[in-house]
């Protein structure tokens, strides 16, 4: 049994096509297809159902199917724990995030880039669901997304901040000289929100529900850059996390003021809870701890905030 054979199972799981794994693992078709026979072979089992294309896998195959991901996975590991009595991490840090937590990424992945420079860094935007399958099939080493999810259970988790929801205006004159804005006068302005299959948008709806009104929602996108553009040009509204004041720090025209009653959810890092723990996880966690997330967003709120770069 060889490693590459693994690779180019666990490779066929993801792509769910012969032709496009085999391109991935760079190797002919006919090739992936018959090291898969020679596995089958060996262990004794069939492991993919045949057909004129991919159909999936045999009940027995998903359990080997498991088996390689935790194999090739450990195998990273022993890489990574050796790359460290070199001194220097090496390998690639697969980091996923909800959308709303993407455009803070920087600040956890720069001082990670500053303390290991042979580590490079794949980020993803993904859901919650679609961050925990990934870290359950070792396609991922941690995850950026909200603490309150009862599915967390079986994960390491490590609190960050807790994000606090405002309401996003083009400028101050749009505010007036208020400091507050109850969610009740929220939803007479005209508001560009994410759509409503994201978590976010779940969290926000719920919030206008507790309030008994409808939003006047004239606008979505799944993009918070395009939702920081409608507010910026088209003279919209929104409610952003203070986590993405970030994001318009520049912009001494836009303006932001706390809604009331107040919403908040804790926001962490999450990865497996597995022993030994990667040393790329490790790291990542480690480098988290070291950095005052809450202090940085909560200065956005009493106005005292310096700009914030991933090398502070």
């Amino acid at each position: 049994m060889f490693v590459r054979q693994l690779d180019y199972l666990v490779t066929l799981a993801r792509e769910k096509h012969f032709a496009r794994a085999a391109e991935i693992c760079c190797v002919s078709q006919p090739a992936l297809s018959a090291a898969v026979r020679n596995l089958e072979t060996e262990l004794g089992v069939a492991i993919v159902q045949r057909g004129q294309r991919f159909q999936g896998f045999t009940p027995e195959g998903e359990r080997i199917l498991d088996w390689a991901r935790q194999t090739l996975a450990a195998l990273e590991g022993m890489r990574q724990e050796a790359s460290m009595s070199r001194v220097k991490l090496s390998g690639t840090l697969r980091l996923g995030a909800i959308p709303t937590t993407m455009p803070i990424v920087s600040l956890l992945t720069g001082p990670c880039r500053a303390q290991h420079a042979d580590l490079r860094q794949l980020v993803l935007s993904l859901s919650t669901e679609e961050i925990m399958r990934r870290l359950d099939d070792f396609e991922l080493d941690i995850g950026l997304t909200y603490l309150e999810d009862q599915r967390l259970s079986g994960f390491h988790v490590q609190p960050l901040y807790r994000e606090r929801y405002m309401l996003l205006a083009r400028d101050q004159l749009a505010m007036g000289d208020r400091t507050e804005i109850s969610w009740e006068e929220a939803a007479e302005l005209p508001l560009c929100l994410l759509t409503a299959h994201m978590q976010n948008r779940r969290i926000v709806d719920a919030a206008f529900r507790r309030a008994d009104v409808q939003p006047n929602v004239v606008v979505e996108t799944d993009s918070v850059f395009a939702l920081y553009s409608q507010v910026r040009h088209a003279g919209l509204f929104s409610v952003v996390p203070h986590s993405l004041l970030c994001l318009f720090e520049a912009r001494d025209e836009m303006a932001a003021i706390p809604l009331v009653p107040e919403l908040s959810r804790a926001i962490g890092m999450i990865s497996l809870a597995h022993d030994p723990c990667s040393p790329i996880v490790t790291a990542a966690r480690n480098i988290a701890a070291q950095i005052d997330l809450q202090a940085r967003f909560d200065d956005y709120i009493t106005g005292s905030y310096q700009p914030i770069t991933s090398n502070d």
